[in-house]
């Protein structure tokens, strides 16, 4: 591996104090990225009063820029309303490197759009997966293709993650690299004490969503509770199916057996995880699921449903789902097979250790082998040609008789307002800001500072 350091921006639309798979892929990546003596700069859209400039545990440097979220926390798309702000980010950081997250970011495709019309080399990493039938999706893999038309390289989370991103967009296999997520097990411990089997408290910690399964657990959780007297239940998250969780409750008066706790903040997943023994995921779509990891490195037993990468063999780990077959128990997203999967895990509660599976965790999930692995991908990035504004648009006309007319119209304005851009304000006007590195002790545990 190159010993060249690198200037990465990471961009997305999703970030800290926001919670969910990809805030928390991007931080732990920085921050294990910034460990390797990279220099790591976020930007991200403003979050309430959050806006400016912020810095994070080990120096993380965080553009909060002033726009407001507009549809599921995705800013407003203007196309070409970023471009002068995200210039002068890469000017004035340094930046050699363009970090790309989330196809649903508005964020990301412009700002990976700005900076491959000034040169840069971008990379982009795919956390979820999407259909081809519904109309949501047929737009937005339109607007992947053109994001991913002039892309460097690509990171996908799990191989079927790649295989979907590389049907969606027209990018060639070679381009993109499967790199799984990651637990920070020093945050994710067990217990210090072992819960006892008289209780047994299943945990849903996840966003209130269809594509999360929402629906599905207003039917698995009366039947459950119907079959083990001595279930009960704790769901953590917020979204609109709520509502139906809450009705669900009223109608079979279970009140005392569901706790509805609302948004959990990342820094108390863990006092919530630790308070249960089985961890059930119902998802519909799945790339990953980093919360599963987080579950098994507290100790729980897992249920999920066998969909997307979930399921997919890890042979070179010497298992076949995101977690050997011991620590979780797969079930279709239906009903009935998710109460028999429940039920099986139940049973096999008293052969867990939630210690030892702690322990297991630590040597199957690091950040920092993450971190290894996309320091390989930025190294092949910056090793890809530099093509002028003909060679890149010859790609962009590849993507359909009428759409790559289109995206090329829309990347020559692009390159127009850029070289004005250039003649209004010079790059060399343009403040750079001083180097500096705060002190970072060797055993230092990431935890994030969310106030």
């Amino acid at each position: 591996m190159a010993d060249q350091k690198h200037r990465i921006l990471m961009v997305s639309d999703f970030f800290f104090p926001n919670f969910g798979g990809v805030e928390s892929h991007i931080y732990y990546l920085s921050q294990c990225l910034l460990k390797l003596g990279h220099k790591v700069v976020v930007m991200t859209h403003a979050y309430g009063n959050r806006s400016g400039v912020r810095y994070m545990t080990g120096g993380l440097k965080v553009y909060y820029v002033p726009w407001r979220p507009f549809l599921m926390q995705n800013t407003l798309p203007t196309v070409y309303g970023t471009l002068p702000i995200v210039r002068t980010i890469l000017v004035r950081e340094k930046i050699s490197l363009v970090h790309g997250h989330q196809a649903f970011s508005t964020l990301c495709h412009e700002a990976l759009m700005h900076a491959r019309t000034m040169g840069y080399k971008v990379v982009f990493t795919d956390h979820s997966l999407y259909g081809f039938a519904d109309i949501g999706s047929i737009h937005m893999n339109k607007v992947l293709q053109f994001t991913l038309a002039d892309v460097s390289q690509a990171i996908c989370v799990s191989h079927t993650s790649k295989e979907n991103t590389v049907l969606r967009s027209g990018l060639p296999p070679e381009k993109v690299f499967m790199i799984p997520n990651a637990v920070d097990t020093a945050m994710f411990k067990p217990a210090p004490e072992r819960l006892g089997n008289d209780e047994i408290i299943i945990v849903v910690i996840s966003r209130l969503v269809y594509r999360k399964g929402a629906d599905l657990l207003v039917e698995v959780i009366p039947e459950i509770c119907r079959l083990y007297p001595n279930v009960r239940f704790i769901v953590g998250g917020d979204g609109p199916k709520r509502v139906r969780l809450e009705e669900m409750r009223e109608k079979h008066s279970l009140q005392d057996r569901v706790e509805m706790l609302g948004s959990v903040p990342h820094a108390h997943v863990r006092s919530v995880l630790i308070s249960g023994h089985i961890f059930l995921n119902s998802s519909l779509t799945e790339a990953f699921c980093i919360a599963i990891l987080e579950a098994a490195s507290c100790g729980l037993l897992t249920v999920s449903t066998r969909v997307g990468g979930v399921p997919e063999a890890c042979i070179m780990r010497g298992f076949f789902s995101v977690l050997p077959e011991d620590m979780i128990v797969l079930a279709e997203p239906d009903p009935s097979d998710m109460v028999r999967a429940t039920g099986k895990a139940i049973s096999l509660l008293p052969n867990i250790d939630p210690q030892q599976m702690h322990n297991r965790m630590k040597k199957l999930y690091d950040w920092h082998d993450v971190a290894k692995r996309t320091e390989i991908v930025y190294d092949r990035a910056l090793k890809c040609p530099d093509q002028n504004l003909l060679e890149r648009l010859s790609r962009y006309l590849s993507c359909g008789s009428w759409a790559g007319k289109i995206f090329c119209f829309v990347m020559i304005i692009d390159f127009l307002l850029w070289r004005l851009l250039q003649l209004w304000q010079p790059t060399e006007e343009i403040e750079e800001v001083p180097e500096f590195t705060l002190p970072r002790h060797q055993d230092e545990e990431i935890i994030s500072n969310f106030n």
